[in-house]
């Protein structure tokens, strides 16, 4: 099995589809590289077509109108972007950029079109992806406007850690200020919380690594957004 074929068959739009099928997906596909940095499309660029990552990471964003940065996504090996642009027809609705030097595959809309048009199985693994990313922004949305800082971080290392094997330890991939934007907060806040859950024995942070310690007591916090203590 070929580099293409590998990344594509991890993705969870193709992830169970014969090999037969994964080559027709590779036919038409065009590799891209990006730099540090460099921009990927922009808000309101036309949805010619959507990506997935080979190498690297992604940031998808958007910004406020005083300039304000909202990342909505960090993405890596293996996971799509763009691809709501595919069904609707419309313009990319966010700004993408690579935050390290980046392999990417793009899929033409009107040839991914043509090939899922005669492939139930592919076009039922893409309603099951689009279908999860609804349910992550109904989440993060929820988060952001009925529960605090401390409720937010909690869901998210639970979930976390439902990714990760439910290991009960989770591997930060991203910066704090990244994770602070996606939370909708400022580092030093994140820090103070993180700081407090370390002390009321949580969770357990080393660096990038993070031991949850309490599952019920960081789902209760999930849940109610508020320490016991307060």
């Amino acid at each position: 099995m070929n580099k293409k074929i590998e990344i594509i068959s991890i993705s969870p739009l193709f992830s169970g589809l014969p090999e037969n099928y994964l080559e027709d997906v590779q036919n038409i596909a065009v590799e891209r590289s990006f730099k540090k940095g460099e921009s990927i499309f922009f808000e309101g660029d036309d949805g010619s077509g959507f990506y997935l990552v080979i190498s690297g990471k992604v940031k998808i964003f958007k910004l406020s109108m005083d300039g304000k940065e909202k990342i909505l996504h960090i993405l890596t090996s293996g996971e799509p972007f763009g691809e709501t642009a595919v069904f609707s027809g419309k313009r990319f609705p966010a700004n993408a950029v690579s935050l390290t030097e980046t392999d990417l595959l793009f899929f033409p809309r009107d040839s991914f079109v043509k090939l899922i048009s005669g492939n139930p199985a592919l076009s039922l693994n893409m309603l099951s992806v689009l279908s999860k990313r609804l349910k992550q922004f109904a989440a993060q949305i929820e988060g952001l406007t009925l529960k605090d800082v401390p409720g937010r971080l909690a869901g998210y290392l639970l979930n976390l850690s439902k990714l990760q094997e439910d290991s009960g330890e989770v591997t930060l991939s991203i910066t704090k200020g990244q994770l602070a934007s996606i939370l909708g907060t400022i580092p030093e806040t994140l820090s103070r919380i993180m700081a407090k859950m370390n002390h009321l024995n949580l969770i357990e942070v080393k660096a990038s690594h993070i031991q949850i310690l309490d599952f019920e007591g960081l789902t209760n916090l999930a849940e109610t957004g508020r320490f016991l203590e307060d």
